[in-house]
């Protein structure tokens, strides 16, 4: 089940005339209006259910679609980077998001709407592993620090963003604008990136294997899928175990694979670093805690606004922590930023009905800036340590695993509070009292970022692992 392409000679790619500033923009303005869409209709859901007269759940997969169609289409990425040049992927990219967003502006059913969202959802999972692929090969080592910030800054404040900017057009004009305003700047980071960005890749084409990019779609899409759905379903329902186990199955298969096949879609020789498979690990927990501190508030809270602060904060913070790597090594900066989260999530554990509603802020903006100083730089590390063509997997296997991470994150936190709730209201002498309501569901809270205080003091004794290494240089690998 193998396509045979043409292996291209090795030829060394040329970087000496790259403009990196035009190229950067281009890259974080096309990354910045794709992650935003997938909190952008937040805030229209119940617009969009009057308006085409449908329920909560089926509304729901707006959301569902986009986020399953993103997990299962990074795996394969880093593949298609070997047989497309960049260029050619990254306008792929942006034309197909411009189309699923024109197709969504002017949807005149669900269907189309949901359609759109399908077609924004492959221009993204295109998008972000191209864009983080780029950046670490046309800046040097000492400055990827910097620039993978400036990614940072874009993949948190873009999501942060969506819910607040969905509210203000919904009050004002009509969902369709949520779609329209993202056009420009679509058109502009196509214009751009048509005239400046060039290949920054060996183009090798080597064989597709069709059963391995099968077993990825079943296997992340599975899991994705059933974690995403355990939290309205709950476990014992038969879609959710039955997509979980279709989709484990399909992983450890694809992953056999993988470390059999000569050409893998998805080359797991990277875990044979130690630096990056520590790397890995470490932003799988914490991608887990922002799921857990974005879930809980909202829940709890019923306000994006809350969580606004700290989302801007860590947009802010997210370069500033990628200059004090470059100057400074992975350590100095990542486990200060464990620290700081184990110190967020034990102060929410304390937490009780006299709580104001500044003191939520004030924690979650220590949180977030917290979670900036560890996100990118810890990703920025663990690629450093990979030779130029293991590059492709590696961002491939970040991104694909953020997103696995993010749907059990959100179910394991999900699941704990209503526990929580439910352990307090067994033992409550009037369950039906709105007080003791009120109290079950800080029960609920305290039990969620307890796990999530767990999980910090397991990402601090990773940290202590952190070692400074050189990183390899591309023209020292082209030589």
């Amino acid at each position: 089940m193998n396509m045979t392409g043409t292996v291209a000679t090795n030829k060394k790619i040329d970087l000496t005339n790259v403009k990196r500033a035009p190229i950067i923009i281009s890259l974080l303005i096309g990354t910045f209006v794709a992650i935003l869409n997938e909190t952008l209709l937040s805030n229209a859901l119940p617009d969009l259910m009057q308006a085409f007269d449908i329920t909560p759940s089926t509304v729901q997969w707006l959301s569902t679609a986009y986020m399953l169609v993103v997990g299962v289409l990074v795996p394969i990425t880093a593949v298609l980077q070997q047989w497309f040049t960049t260029n050619q992927l990254f306008l792929t990219a942006m034309i197909t998001f411009l189309a699923g967003t024109l197709l969504a502006a002017l949807a005149p059913s669900f269907g189309i709407l949901l359609a759109g969202r399908i077609v924004q959802a492959l221009g993204t999972g295109l998008l972000l592993p191209i864009t983080m692929n780029t950046i670490l090969i046309i800046f040097p080592p000492e400055k990827r620090g910097g620039a993978m910030g400036l990614m940072g800054l874009v993949m948190m404040f873009a999501p942060a963003l969506g819910p607040t900017l969905s509210g203000v057009i919904i009050d004002s004009l009509n969902w369709r604008w949520l779609f329209y305003m993202v056009i420009p700047f679509a058109v502009v980071s196509i214009i751009v990136g048509a005239k400046y960005l060039t290949n920054v890749m060996e183009i090798k084409k080597p064989k597709i294997d069709i059963l391995s990019i099968i077993l990825s779609t079943l296997g992340f899409g599975g899991i994705v899928y059933s974690f995403s759905k355990s939290g309205d379903l709950g476990w014992a329902d038969p879609e959710v175990y039955w997509t979980l186990i279709i989709g484990l199955v399909s992983l450890i298969w694809f992953i056999f694979r993988q470390l059999r096949i000569t050409n893998p879609i998805l080359d797991l020789r990277t875990f044979k670093y130690p630096v990056f498979s520590l790397m890995v690990v470490l932003t799988v927990i914490v991608m887990m805690t922002m799921f857990l501190q974005g879930v809980v508030l909202v829940t709890a809270f019923k306000s994006g606004l809350i969580m606004l602060p700290g989302s801007v904060l860590n947009g802010l913070f997210a370069p500033v922590s990628g200059k004090l790597f470059d100057k400074f090594g992975p350590r100095v900066v990542i486990i200060p930023g464990v620290i700081l989260i184990a110190v967020a999530m034990w102060l929410f554990t304390g937490i009780d009905a006299s709580v104001k509603t500044g003191q939520i802020i004030a924690i979650h903006c220590l949180l977030l800036i917290a979670i900036a100083l560890v996100m990118m730089p810890t990703q920025t590390h663990g690629l450093n340590q990979l030779s130029i063509d293991l590059y492709p997997h590696g961002t491939a296997i970040f991104s694909t695993l953020q997103q696995v991470a993010g749907s059990i994150g959100m179910a394991l936190f999900i699941s704990r509070m209503s526990a929580g709730q439910s352990d307090y209201l067994e033992k409550s002498t009037n369950p039906n009292n709105p007080m003791e309501i009120s109290a079950a569901a800080l029960a609920g809270f305290e039990a969620a970022f307890t796990l999530g205080l767990i999980f910090a003091i397991i990402a601090i004794v990773i940290s202590l692992f952190i070692k400074r290494s050189k990183p390899r240089r591309i023209a020292e690998q082209q030589k």
